[in-house]
């Protein structure tokens, strides 16, 4: 019987981690250690990714996160950021608040903060509030339905992480 309510909460706890994404067929950046969260778009399926930048192996403290396009409707690809992207809508502003920790946020929405902190594994976590919640930031989704170029029209954003007790997946999906 507890092999049996085990398989069902482990195919639950399976389709729970689902974002909206990934039922539309759009795939995970997977195989990245670096990696600590990515965000998609529903305009298409290219995918931006947002890992550790390290310099002689240690995290650069000027610049601890690199971002890039993985164009996967462009065979898959990597491509930089170009300067309007990096500067007005999916770059980041980061600040060193203390040794191994960082505030961040996007340049276009300031209000949304991150963290990134050397946790008791010796590695560097991002953290965020999901639902008023501590979690670590695992993906974020926008849905765009329209608009212009400067302006597009955000409908929602979903935003994916896991409790870093439980580890348990949580969302929260924000009207901007």
């Amino acid at each position: 019987m507890t092999g049996r309510i085990f398989l069902i909460i482990t195919l639950l706890s399976s389709f729970s981690r689902n974002t909206i994404a990934q039922e539309m067929g759009f795939p995970i950046p997977t195989g990245n250690s670096k990696q600590l969260f990515y965000l998609q778009r529903s305009t298409n399926k290219n995918t931006l990714v947002y890992e550790l930048n390290y310099n002689n192996g240690n995290l650069d403290k000027e610049d601890p996160l690199h971002v890039y396009w993985i164009r996967y409707q462009e065979d898959s690809q990597k491509e930089e950021l170009n300067f309007i992207q990096k500067t007005f809508a999916y770059g980041i502003k980061t600040k060193n608040i203390a040794e191994n920790q960082y505030e961040l946020c996007f340049v276009a929405y300031k209000k949304f903060k991150m963290y990134i902190r050397l946790g008791a594994d010796k590695k560097f976590h991002l953290y965020t509030s999901i639902n008023q919640k501590k979690a670590e930031l695992t993906s974020i989704f926008l849905k765009i339905n329209g608009g212009a170029f400067w302006t597009p029209n955000i409908e929602y954003v979903d935003i994916y992480g896991l409790d870093p007790i439980s580890r348990s997946v949580v969302k929260e999906r924000m009207k901007i």
